[in-house]
């Protein structure tokens, strides 16, 4: 007889995994076709448990796990491989795109997209190179994928992007043109950023640069003025610019 909501087989990551009663793990975890939801992880913490050394964050998963309510139960866990542990400045650029997959998703919302640009974005910094333009990826495309973005193709009258114009963008809002007055509307960025930002393109450090105003421009528009619980955690991210 099958378990109640069972599941088999699911891509997933570990987001956080805390103490559970006295020999099990609380864990959050970003699946591909379920979302994100808490499952516990029973004896995880004994010290020969199968699951004692599967269940870290940042390396792709297969999971199985059965139950319907708010807390679900792991059955199993494979390890995929392919992806070196986290360490240094890569490892704290994870911690960040945990923090902001829970703070912009809902529990029990699927949206395999969402579960993609995580995917990617790890794999992305296992690399070690080039970690703004992945965090400066991450953060539009999870942005985009969620519903919460503009297009950086047009402005808010419809006109296509000049990238030699500036334009002012606001909140969540299509940036609008700079028609050369004197009154600051938002953040000033080139169209040519615009541009390049929207084609993936984060080459030039004046890009890059623009690119990481903007997004703290629309995750302030979503999460308020401190969207992570650690201030140096958002400061040590938001000093990359290479």
């Amino acid at each position: 007889m099958s378990q109640p909501g069972r599941v088999d087989r699911q891509p997933a990551y570990v987001l956080h995994a805390q103490p559970y009663r006295e020999t099990s793990l609380l864990v959050e975890v970003l699946s591909r076709d379920h979302g994100r939801f808490s499952v516990v992880a029973r004896g995880a913490r004994r010290p020969r448990a199968d699951l004692r050394g599967l269940l870290l964050p940042f390396q792709p998963l297969t999971l199985s796990w059965f139950g319907k309510a708010e807390l679900r139960t792991l059955h199993s866990a494979d390890w995929d491989g392919g992806v070196p542990q986290l360490s240094g400045l890569p490892l704290i650029c994870g911690f960040y795109l945990n923090e902001l997959m829970m703070k912009l998703t809902a529990r029990d919302d699927p949206e395999p997209r969402a579960f993609a640009v995580y995917d990617a974005a790890v794999r992305g910094l296992a690399r070690q190179g080039g970690l703004a333009a992945v965090l400066r990826r991450y953060e539009l495309r999870l942005i985009q994928v969620l519903g919460y973005a503009p297009s950086l193709l047009r402005d808010g009258d419809g006109a296509d992007v000049d990238a030699g114009l500036d334009y002012w963008c606001q909140g969540n809002a299509a940036p609008e043109r700079d028609a050369g007055q004197s009154l600051e509307r938002g953040l000033r960025l080139s169209g040519a950023s615009l541009l390049a930002i929207e084609a993936d393109d984060y080459a030039a450090a004046a890009t890059r640069l623009e690119a990481r105003a903007l997004m703290r421009v629309w995750l302030t528009a979503l999460l308020g003025e401190e969207p992570l619980a650690s201030r140096e955690l958002l400061q040590a991210v938001n000093s990359l610019s290479d």
